[in-house]
């Protein structure tokens, strides 16, 4: 294409000396255009779904949302040790305090429901934790270990007890993590309810993938909350092994809830749990036919009925 100058003339007046060139022209910018449009849209999509990945809700928007129920709903953040640690929280506080501990991905609202639910109010004062690199617990900065997370989270949950029993439930990797934080502060907690925890690290199945993905610099293009997950995860075998040797200094009452469907975490991780408590007070389990890993949300009624009736000494 030869490159035409055109000085002092009216745009309408440069012409392309041939027909041939003419339509390179015509074609030119279309490709360009597609060229950068194959460049830029793998980055959008990945901005894309990060910010829609969070699993994560404002607080101003699930405020209104308990509003309207006619819930008070508090949040805050305390600082541990230079770190973040956001919570929601419902209920009296004359009441024994019930918290929540979320899976991975995750954050507070995936307890959302039990924390409006008249029946548990008038029993509880509910606290539901964004985990350390969830939700607005330091976003992304993740807490690789169950030791780390165990002694943030327990050191802001000393300062929201109100001397009253406090409980811990905690959905799959959850599960690991307050067995650790009820062995690190045994005095704080009165009981640890598992829902489809993660406990057996013989149950946790081989990712080859995984790696493939931490390690490398791939990991900067897993989208949003997912990234965090990946470097928990990858942890998570060792902490396990690490774990066993916790469940000793567990004295206070353990109830297991678990999907006997569950292929993300086998029931054969309640079993294996339940050998090693052999300084717990009291074992209870419900094993649910036909359910899979997502019970805090299929099965509501039925875990709302084991929590209603967990005693508290």
């Amino acid at each position: 294409m030869h490159l035409i100058f055109c000085e002092r003339l009216p745009f309408h007046i440069c012409r392309f000396p041939n027909a041939v060139s003419s339509r390179r022209h015509r074609f030119r910018l279309p490709i360009a255009v597609s060229r950068l449009t194959f460049a830029v849209f793998p980055i959008l999509t990945i901005v894309f779904l990060s910010s829609c990945m969070t699993f994560r809700k404002a607080d101003s928007v699930m405020i209104n949302q308990f509003q309207q129920k006619g819930i008070a709903l508090n949040t805050a953040t305390i600082k541990i040790q230079g770190h973040s640690i956001h919570y929601a929280q419902t209920g009296a506080d004359t009441l024994p305090t019930l918290v929540f501990i979320h899976g991975t991905p995750g954050s507070w609202d995936a307890f959302a429901h039990y924390m409006q639910d008249p029946d548990l109010l008038h029993h509880y004062r509910m606290i539901s934790v964004d985990r350390p690199g969830f939700g607005y617990s330091d976003f992304g900065n993740v807490a690789s270990s169950l030791t780390d997370q165990s002694n943030l989270i327990d050191q802001a949950l000393s300062k929201l007890s109100n001397n009253k029993p406090m409980l811990l439930a905690g959905h799959s990797l959850g599960g690991p993590l307050i067995v650790q934080m009820a062995a690190d502060n045994p005095s704080l907690f009165c009981g640890l309810i598992i829902i489809s925890g993660s406990v057996d690290p013989a149950e946790e199945k081989p990712e080859k993938w995984r790696p493939l993905i931490f390690k490398t610099p791939l990991n900067l293009l897993v989208p949003g909350a997912f990234r965090p997950s990946n470097e928990e995860l990858w942890y998570l075998k060792k902490d396990l092994i690490t774990l066993k040797a916790s469940f000793a200094a567990i004295h206070c009452p353990v109830f297991f809830i678990h999907g006997a469907a569950d292929t993300w975490v086998p029931p054969g991780n309640v079993e294996y749990a339940k050998k090693l408590l052999v300084n717990t007070e009291r074992i209870g389990e419900l094993i649910i036919p036909g359910a899979n890993h997502f019970i805090p949300w299929t099965k509501f009624k039925e875990i709302k009925e084991v929590l209603l009736q967990l005693p508290m000494n």
